[in-house]
């Protein structure tokens, strides 16, 4: 919850949503840092299924007593957040379920875009658009992996290292900071990102898969052995052609700890 909490405070002190009180969300951000920090290091709670309630979709009770659930519900935004379960057993045996609260970046990014529509209604005076400068295009064109920041990209680094597919055409731009927590210059610079095939640049932007700073891919435990086995992922499997220098190297180092479901 912690890291969560770190990942969307823009979002809580400068919110691009009309949430409800979002001129108190700075002050709530604290509230709820505190209270976070504050806590064991681990937070068992238990939840039962609400077997009255017809039809496909899942409900669930939280105990009263049982702060977990509550702070995680309390502390999510719309919109941005989702949360994962994953199916674990301990020593003994005994079956667990690990809770965890993860941001979807660019799902934020894409609602965020889709808001900032102009409409015109009929007969009224419409006012000039300014056209958009340069360095708004290219940023605009970075989000979707397109224009100047490809190119240059796909200099440095023309097929994908995990594949050595090289058809542009089946190629994606991926960031490796999102787009939507980098700035301006993080946005176009190439060094932010690979060239990947859909698969990899699927599972590299949901945090599902990363890369330590000596080539060796390291792959989620959110994803299920079985699942794993299919798509071929190895842990440590090493990509001598990943191009990796100091730069991408601290791009990495924010992968590894704020997007890679560890």
């Amino acid at each position: 919850m912690l890291s969560y909490l770190d990942l969307v405070k823009d979002e809580y002190t400068h919110p691009s949503h009309e949430y409800s009180k979002k001129k108190d969300f700075p002050l709530i951000w604290k509230k709820h840092k505190t209270t976070v920090e504050a806590l064991d290091d681990i937070i068992y709670f238990h939840v039962t299924d609400q077997v009255q309630i017809q039809g496909p979709r899942g409900y669930v009770n939280a105990g009263r007593r049982d702060l977990g659930y509550k702070l995680i519900r309390t502390i999510s935004l719309p919109m941005i957040s989702y949360i994962s379960v994953m199916k674990l057993r301990d020593k003994n045996g005994d079956i667990l379920y690990y809770w965890k609260i993860f941001v979807d970046f660019e799902f934020a990014a894409e609602r965020k875009a889709s808001s900032l529509v102009l409409t015109y209604g009929k007969g009224k005076q419409q006012e000039a658009i300014p056209q958009e400068s340069k360095k708004a295009i290219n940023i605009r064109n970075a989000r979707i992996g397109q224009g100047k920041y490809r190119e240059d990209l796909l200099e440095e680094c023309p097929f994908c290292p995990i594949t050595m597919v090289n058809d542009e055409r089946l190629l994606i731009a991926s960031h490796i900071k999102p787009w939507a927590k980098s700035n301006d210059k993080e946005k176009v610079d190439p060094k932010n990102g690979f060239m990947l095939t859909p698969l990899y640049d699927k599972l590299f932007d949901k945090g599902f898969i990363t890369f330590t700073n000596d080539k060796k891919m390291i792959v989620s435990n959110w994803l299920s052995p079985r699942n794993c086995e299919r798509l071929q992922l190895n842990n440590n499997q090493y990509f001598a052609r990943l191009p990796l220098d100091e730069e991408r190297c601290c791009y990495l180092d924010y992968h590894r700890n704020h997007i890679f479901k560890g």
